[in-house]
């Protein structure tokens, strides 16, 4: 029997444009060689065929030539507002089943103020929220000091640092120029929680009616079923509370295999069950599929209340170092077994398990 032959599609760092100017953190959501040749590696160990093709204007003419029978996307894409959805569009167009989520959700939850309006009609909790197109557009009357402000359509905590928390109009207005000049794209100001950051991951696919609003949690049931839950991961950043109060680009980056990562938090049974609760319910709202990685921040002057700060249905997978990729470690699953869960998810949702 033939194998199946997986076309993994990635962008690397190494391949990635440069010119004379360009931001420091570019290309800082892109994956290393060391985390392609893994996956590769962890697809074939599956008993499948892979190859690894570049996410670049040359993916059209290289699947024409592989025919893969599904692909394996992380590609987080080179430019524009909805980069990460390029690729879904052009599996779309080729009829080629791929993992992750479809365009309209790859593109909505790059965008935060987007997925945010979503989760607001939604009634889901998330911070108060504004968006800045100029420096001196005026604060709403709901914005109440402290803030927190990063750009709207940027990963791997690009744009955070200490200086994101905002006590002060002279402060918001400097980092709102420092976001409109350096990334060229709106400035995300919500009101800032201060607690713990919890970050929730799965892998799967809900079933039953979910193609509906929610229901009242209090009167209906939690709709979750089809969901494996990781165990929540919270990052202990008192090592480095006089520099990054925050999961800051520094620390993701620079520092990822340093911090101490407590997997599974410290968090009562029913606070895990809230947060899957939370996380479900978010993903099912834009659509996601397959697999994502929800983030929280517990307030500590209201109970550790959970709030939703994003969702991202591209998480990375980078060996020991990925959020994910921890939570599922913290289970016992090593770094193959998830990559074959996420895998084995799309190929049931397109009846080819």
């Amino acid at each position: 029997m033939k194998k199946r032959t997986v076309a993994l599609l990635a962008n690397l760092k190494a391949n990635a444009p440069t010119w004379e100017g360009m931001n420091e953190d570019q290309w800082d959501d892109l994956d290393s060689e060391k985390t392609v040749e893994t996956l590769v590696d962890d697809i074939r160990a599956g008993g499948y065929d892979c190859e690894f093709l570049e996410g670049d204007i040359t993916l059209i003419d290289n699947l024409k030539k592989l025919k893969p029978d599904i692909c394996f996307n992380i590609c987080e894409g080179h430019f524009g507002d909805g980069r990460e959805a390029q690729v879904p569009a052009i599996l779309e167009m080729m009829r080629i089943p791929y993992t992750g989520s479809k365009v309209t959700t790859m593109a909505l939850a790059l965008d935060k103020p987007m997925t945010k309006r979503i989760l607001f009609w939604h009634e889901l909790p998330t911070p108060a929220f504004q968006t800045f197109e100029r420096v001196d557009e005026a604060l709403q009357e709901d914005m109440k000091f402290p803030l927190f402000a990063k750009p709207s359509r940027e990963g791997t905590g690009m744009g955070i640092s200490a200086r994101s928390i905002i006590n002060s109009e002279p402060e918001l207005r400097e980092q709102i120029d420092y976001i409109l000049k350096k990334y060229q794209q709106p400035a995300l100001v919500e009101r800032y929680i201060e607690g713990r950051e919890v970050t929730v991951g799965l892998v799967g696919n809900l079933v039953g009616p979910v193609a509906q609003r929610l229901p009242d949690p209090v009167t209906a049931m939690r709709i979750q079923a089809g969901l494996h839950f990781f165990p929540p991961m919270e990052v202990d950043l008192q090592a480095y509370q006089e520099s990054d109060v925050v999961y800051s680009n520094r620390l993701k980056v620079e520092l990822a295999d340093q911090l101490d990562y407590l997997c599974p938090a410290p968090l009562s049974r029913e606070m895990i069950d809230e947060l899957n609760w939370l996380a479900a319910a978010c993903f099912r709202v834009v659509g996601a599929l397959d697999v994502s990685r929800i983030d929280f921040r517990l307030d500590a002057h209201d109970n550790w209340k959970p709030y939703i700060m994003e969702i991202n249905p591209l998480p990375g997978l980078a060996p020991g170092v990925s959020d994910l990729v921890i939570e599922a470690a913290a289970e016992g699953i090593n770094h193959c077994e998830l990559i074959q869960m996420i895998l084995d998810a799309a190929l049931e949702r397109y009846g080819m398990k």
